[in-house]
């Protein structure tokens, strides 16, 4: 029997534990999943909250409520992982040994780490108590300079703060109140749009929104008594209610187990997800350092392609599926209406139909009443279908049908996904039974889990490890640099 341990209960980590609990019997695989409370957060859920479409009832709901039988969930504080023991010690003492680890803790918002981002009145959306706290600073707002502005890159979905720039101009708008309120976005990026085709076809909706822009900010501190944003090259930026999304950087307990870089993010293969120094720790969901957007999509999609290489990581072999960075993105626009984007790797967001050419029903980098309910129903899709593991008509791999391809672009061409049905999948690695394809992990230790296997046990009949790449790490934020040489390449990509 395997020990899988899953550190995380949020997105990627419930999905793995129902996908791989469906598919293997306790017997032959021990799953346990981490987490420190019961409850799972719907994250999209919080950008509505401020603007009255949502209230908390929507949005929380039990862990216990997703994880199949048969998986144990432990509850408490991870302190950290002891990786060339296979361990992860918690706060509390308990000790949980493993054969596979997948880190699934994502990132967290830390204001902390901006002077002055911590004070009462900094408002943001990334997590339910400041989202609440804006809830009500929304209803006491009469009127003034409303600032949205965005610390840094990477955060969790990257659109929410445009999205939320939008929603809150439909929301004093409809309350017949928006001539009383300026709106400003501050960006440290060179535009709110900066791909050129989305700049092309979106850049015009800050315009017509009368939405003022602030870019190339890198903000050095927040003063709130004089209730001002300043910027590293001394550039002031008045407020009368500030909303200021934090910088987004993985737990403690990475940067204590010594997994992790400057932003607590952990080092993995873009493809596989597998960690560069660790052949048997996985990362999914937001807590990596893909090139690519800190989203729901991702996470599924990430998951999907490691639920394919899991038998030939068991049988000790190369992993030969491969992820593309394919994520989507619906964005708010207000007024029931919204956007959809598609990209990946190697992909900047077309114009387009989505998921068919011409019939759509939704529209890529355009609004539409689709889109909007698309987004909305998909809390219902979060909660019963992805959550559960259930299949989801969406492909993994980005595909190109319905997308007005302009310059480069990889994914699936429409003749290989009309065909992709018919065609036959790869070869599973060869083995004689389901049982011999796994390496023998070392005997479980007793019910309390505190002594370590013994040292023969743990030398039995090793896992073939996989040649480790090379690691760069990611540029660090120096405090004295030049504001514009802050965010050379984001690690996400650029609207």
């Amino acid at each position: 029997m395997r020990r899988l341990v899953i550190l995380g209960g949020g997105t990627a980590g419930t999905m793995v534990a129902n996908k791989l609990r469906a598919q293997y019997t306790p017997g032959e695989l021990e799953i346990t999943v981490v987490d420190r409370d019961d409850n799972h957060h719907y994250q999209p859920g919080y950008l509505f909250l401020p603007v009255g479409i949502y209230s908390d009832d929507k949005i929380v709901r039990s862990r216990h409520h997703f994880i199949p039988d048969g998986v144990e969930l432990v509850l408490g504080e991870i302190d950290r992982v002891d990786a060339p023991r296979k361990v992860v010690h918690l706060e509390d003492g308990r000790e949980l040994y493993y054969d596979t680890l997948v880190i699934a803790t994502g990132v967290e918002p830390r204001p902390d780490l901006t002077p002055g981002a911590d004070s009462p009145d900094v408002h943001h959306f990334y997590d339910l108590p400041h989202a609440s706290a804006l809830t009500e600073a929304f209803k006491e707002f009469r009127g003034g300079r409303l600032v949205v502005h965005l610390t840094d890159m990477p955060i969790k979905c990257p659109v929410a703060p445009l999205e939320f720039t939008f929603l809150a101009d439909a929301y004093f708008r409809e309350r017949k109140s928006r001539k009383k309120v300026e709106i400003v976005y501050v960006t440290p990026l060179d535009g709110a749009f900066t791909k050129p085709i989305a700049s092309r076809e979106l850049g015009t909706m800050f315009e017509k929104r009368d939405i003022g822009l602030e870019a190339d900010f890198a903000v050095e501190r927040i003063d709130t008594e004089a209730k001002e944003l300043i910027s590293f090259d001394d550039r002031h930026v008045p407020y009368d209610l500030l909303v200021s999304i934090p910088l987004n950087v993985g737990p403690e307990y990475v940067a204590r187990s010594g997994l992790g870089d400057d932003m607590n993010l952990v080092p993995c293969d873009q493809h596989t997800m597998r960690s560069l120094e660790h052949p048997d720790i996985f990362v999914l969901g937001d807590g990596g350092t893909l090139q690519t957007s800190k989203a729901g999509s991702v996470a599924h999609f990430s998951v999907d392609v490691f639920m394919e290489n899991w038998p030939y990581y068991l049988a000790g072999e190369p992993l030969p599926h491969s992820f593309d960075g394919h994520a989507n993105c619906f964005i708010e626009t207000g007024h029931g209406r919204g956007m959809l984007l598609d990209f990946n790797y190697g992909t900047q967001p077309f114009t387009g139909g989505f998921p068919l050419p011409l019939v759509g029903p939704m529209t890529l980098l355009g609004e539409s009443r689709a889109n909007h309910l698309a987004k909305l129903a998909f809390r219902f899709v979060y909660w019963d279908f992805l959550l559960r593991g259930r299949p989801l008509p969406f492909t993994t791999d980005m595909h190109l049908l319905g997308k007005n391809v302009e310059g480069e672009a990889s994914g699936t061409s429409n003749k290989d996904l009309l065909l992709s049905p018919f065609k036959r999948k790869p070869a599973k690695p060869a083995t004689k039974s389901r049982k011999s394809s796994r390496p023998r992990p070392a005997p479980h230790p007793d019910p309390q889990r505190s002594r370590p296997p013994s040292s023969a046990s743990r030398t039995k009949t090793p896992t073939p490890a996989q040649p480790v790449p090379d690691y760069v790490a990611a540029k660090g934020v120096d405090s004295t640099a030049d504001a514009a040489d802050i965010l050379p390449d984001p690690i996400i990509p650029k609207f």
